[in-house]
């Protein structure tokens, strides 16, 4: 991966493609991904922004607050060029 990348989106897309790999079909909530990414949520959800507006990415966000994430077509196709198969 080039310099310019922001470490903080690698550790998104890794942990949504760890996710994939780990429970098809199923969105992790934003909490688990901010503990697994090691981001405070500020961050996450900065980054989820990004990449949402770039259709890698689904975010569900309840009224309470909370919510989830995962990858979109376009997503598992990007990450499966940059991190391989899961």
């Amino acid at each position: 991966m080039s310099d310019d990348i922001d470490p903080a989106l690698v550790a998104v897309l890794a942990q949504l493609w760890r996710a994939r790999g780990e429970t098809p079909g199923r969105a992790w909530s934003l909490a688990k991904l901010a503990k697994q990414a090691d981001l405070p949520m500020s961050t996450l959800r900065r980054q989820l922004t990004g990449l949402e507006d770039a259709g890698l990415v689904e975010v569900q966000i309840s009224e309470e607050g909370t919510g989830s994430a995962w990858l979109t077509e376009q997503g598992v196709t990007l990450c499966e060029a940059v991190f391989g198969s899961a």
